[in-house]
């Protein structure tokens, strides 16, 4: 991960006494959304200390002027507001920003907000007594989306994860089963996962963190109320990120985090998204796939699959079965819509025996 200017920064943020909490808000070019973004850190109801970090990434409309207005009434209310930001040609990215508004902040916890969303009042004080409960966790809770029906699958998916599916589905091209816009977690835990990767446009930050974040061992819990007005609009910073990109990060941190635990596995689905994760795992991965399994007749006619591009010879063929000829563990490669997500244990070589891979598109009906 690259973080320069991350430490110079944080000199800054413990110069002063820490407060209970930090809301972190990177800035770019928010000027439609800053008034009611803002006016729902002043709407806050927790009766602990709380400060806003704003960090402006290069902003060219009229977000300072309205960051500027609001700091007087919410200093006014007790809340100090801390101001960072450069005026370069071009933003420096979302992970930058956030890493920025990080270290300047004093926080004893962070509760991130993006500038086009807006917070209920409860929000902070819910997601804080949370998170004393859980300190190596990351806390979350659910949405209102707007518009109201801008992304009805996705919410849904968002809103109604059962606890353990938090874990079992971070597979998925949704990303992460906690969504960022709702992300609250203590200072030291953050410091212990990150920084955020600061690669720039293109780069789903988020993603990386969170995968990082189980790596570590970080839990994953929903306050279940709607704390957060998520805006769905054309300018949203997710909407940058390739499908392609996010794919490339799923099926390597699949690799890393569940196929070793197997010796042999079969893909559900010989269709095109099970042949893609077949081509896109490693030569080592490759080898544990044992058959591909379907209900279609017609590719299970055809008997095997031929990885026509590998440099092997002979080329790969792996048999297709018909799914009840198939043996567990499987790789199950369909839609999100098609199949009832239950239960899957994933990261514990004892009992694991699916591993669900659904591929929704990412982009299209949510992020």
């Amino acid at each position: 991960m690259q973080a320069s200017g991350y430490r110079a920064a944080a000199a800054l943020g413990q110069a002063r006494a820490p407060v209970q909490v930090s809301v972190i808000l990177p800035v770019h070019d928010a000027e439609p959304w800053l008034d009611e973004c803002l006016g729902s850190v002043l709407q806050q109801d927790f009766e602990g200390s709380m400060e806003l970090s704003v960090f402006n990434d290069a902003s060219k409309d009229k977000s300072m002027t309205i960051i500027e207005k609001w700091k007087e009434k919410l200093e006014g209310s007790g809340i100090l507001v801390v101001i960072g930001g450069h005026d370069s040609p071009s933003p420096r990215g979302v992970g930058y920003s956030k890493n920025q508004a990080i270290a300047q902040s004093s926080g004893s916890y962070l509760c991130f907000l993006d500038s086009d969303d807006m917070m209920m009042p409860q929000r902070v004080r819910l997601q804080h007594a949370a998170a004393v409960r859980h300190p190596t966790s990351i806390i979350g809770c659910q949405v209102r989306r707007e518009p109201p029906n801008s992304t009805e699958r996705y919410t849904r998916w968002i809103n109604q994860l059962a606890p353990d599916q938090l874990l079992t589905q971070v597979f998925t091209s949704n990303g992460p089963t906690v969504i960022m816009p709702t992300w609250f977690c203590s200072r030291a835990w953050f410091s212990h996962v990150g920084p955020f990767d600061e690669g720039g446009r293109g780069v789903p930050e988020d993603l990386l963190f969170f995968h990082e974040h189980l790596r570590k061992g970080g839990g994953l819990v929903r306050v279940d109320q709607s704390l957060l007005l998520y805006r769905y609009h054309p300018g949203a910073a997710t909407h940058s990120v390739l499908e392609t990109t996010i794919w490339t990060h799923r099926v390597r941190f699949l690799e890393e985090w569940a196929l070793p635990h197997w010796a042999t596995f079969t893909i559900w689905n010989a269709g095109r998204q099970g042949r893609r994760l077949y081509r896109s795992l490693t030569a080592g991965s490759r080898c544990k796939v044992v058959a591909f399994c379907d209900v279609d007749e017609n590719k299970i006619k055809k008997g095997f699959y031929c990885y026509e591009d590998s440099q092997e010879r002979p080329k790969p063929r792996v048999p297709v079965l018909h799914f009840r000829a198939a043996q567990p563990p499987f790789v199950i490669c369909v839609k999100l819509v098609s199949v009832r997500l239950g239960p899957v244990w994933l990261g514990q070589p004892q009992g694991q025996e699916v591993c669900r891979v659904p591929q929704e598109a990412a982009g299209s009906d949510g992020r």
